[in-house]
């Protein structure tokens, strides 16, 4: 079927569908994370909200990473993660961690340790999940990580920093 028919049709175009998705999307609020690894790859993260729980027996999340993201080939390479779950008054470290800042001032920006993966852990994160990736599954432009839980640590803030509506909103 030609386009002009389709679009007579009423049929939308694939790019029609991506935008009507995306405009979707952004009704449901997530949490915003910083997602980071290290190891012999080296030290990277990523801003990201696309992180839920699967299971908590064993504990386990799951993480979604563009492949064309900075941290992808480190992620994938060190098998490790951690997922800090951000506190309101950390949005500018989230700016920093969303962008095309280099890595090395992205965690300028944040005090970390680390637990037992040595992944790093950002100081002052509402929890921080540390883990190992069990699987890697494909999810288009994405991949989606499979994560074990192996150590936790909850932190002492009070308000949570949301993504929603294409901003920032706190709860």
């Amino acid at each position: 079927m030609s386009l002009k028919k389709e679009a007579e049709m009423g049929i939308k175009t694939a790019e029609e569908r991506s935008l009507d998705y995306r405009n979707a999307m952004s009704q449901l609020a997530g949490a915003v994370n910083i997602v980071t690894t290290d190891g012999p790859a080296g030290r990277a993260g990523f801003s990201a909200t696309a992180v839920c729980s699967v299971s908590d027996n064993p504990p386990t999340l799951l993480v979604c990473i563009n492949r064309s993201s900075s941290a992808y080939r480190m992620l994938f390479e060190n098998a490790v993660v951690c997922v800090n779950t951000l506190s309101a008054d950390q949005q500018p470290l989230s700016q920093l961690f969303g962008g095309k800042t280099p890595m090395e001032e992205r965690f300028a920006g944040g005090e970390w340790s680390s637990l037992e993966t040595g992944a790093p852990v950002l100081k002052g994160a509402l929890a921080s999940f540390d883990c190992r990736v069990r699987a890697i599954h494909d999810g288009s432009t994405h991949d989606i990580i499979i994560c074990d839980v192996v150590d936790t640590a909850v932190g002492e803030g009070e308000e949570a920093l949301l993504y929603f509506k294409r901003a920032y909103r706190t709860l």
